[in-house]
């Protein structure tokens, strides 16, 4: 699965006012372990160790993102809260994750499905950012007014 192709997961910032909706939306605790699948610059990353206190794990298949995403956290003094993976979200164990966050597609969420309900243990919550996981329940849909658009946030329990 090449997850570099822009009709699956194009590169799309999340602004950071819905960054934080997303980790509330969640409940991130301190402590607990935030994965992001497809983390871009790593900015869910950041936000989820500077302000919810968790540990986070990212998944980034692009190099020039995961440069741009380490050199932040080592700026940061966040190297100990913090890690960028490169490399395919199919390839890296999610098990730990008490966290995932995706700003994926429909169909690459769809997918990625397979392999959550498989890793992840009960208790863990998955926020989507604009695409549903065909075939999940969803548990609460929050809509967060940014600019020019709204985006819609999908929260979902296992």
């Amino acid at each position: 699965m090449n997850w570099s192709n822009p009709s699956l997961a194009p590169f799309v910032p999340t602004p950071i006012t819905v960054v934080r909706e997303m980790l509330t939306l969640a409940d991130v605790k301190p402590g607990e372990k935030v994965y992001d699948l497809g983390c871009g610059d790593g900015r869910i990353l950041v936000v989820a160790a500077q302000e919810f206190g968790a540990e986070a794990v990212g998944v980034e298949l692009n190099m020039e993102r995961v440069k741009e995403g380490r050199d932040r956290i080592s700026a940061l003094g966040l190297n100990e809260k913090v890690k960028i993976v490169y490399g395919n979200i199919f390839d890296v164990d999610v098990s730990p994750a008490d966290v995932v966050t995706l700003y994926l597609t429909t169909s690459g969420n769809e997918k990625l499905r397979p392999k959550l309900e498989k890793e992840l243990r009960g208790g863990a919550r998955i926020i989507s950012h604009d695409f549903t996981i065909p075939g999940w329940k969803i548990h609460r849909v929050e809509r967060v007014p940014e600019d020019y658009r709204v985006h819609t946030l999908y929260l979902y329990l296992r």
